[in-house]
């Protein structure tokens, strides 16, 4: 391991701290019966099905969770 990967290792694993409790939350956000947004009321139900809002909490942990995917793989280049 050269200076500069060891260098980035803390700041690559506080990030993966920081995705994996962002994670945490979004997927609790989610709607299931009565449970995340739509149990709080911040989703009605519209009448074309899935509020915007909630398609948006979609894909934000679509894309958390692609972010998270990657800093795993680069965290385990670093360690190797």
């Amino acid at each position: 391991m050269s200076y500069p990967s060891a260098a980035m290792l803390p700041v690559f694993a506080v990030i993966h701290v920081l995705l994996a409790a962002s994670l945490v939350g979004l997927i609790l956000m989610h709607s299931g019966r009565d449970t995340g947004l739509a149990g709080m009321g911040f989703t009605p139900q519209s009448q074309g099905g899935t509020h915007i809002v909630e398609r948006n909490l979609t894909r934000v942990t679509i894309l958390v969770a692609v972010l998270f995917f990657l800093n795993t793989i680069l965290l385990f280049r670093l360690l190797q």
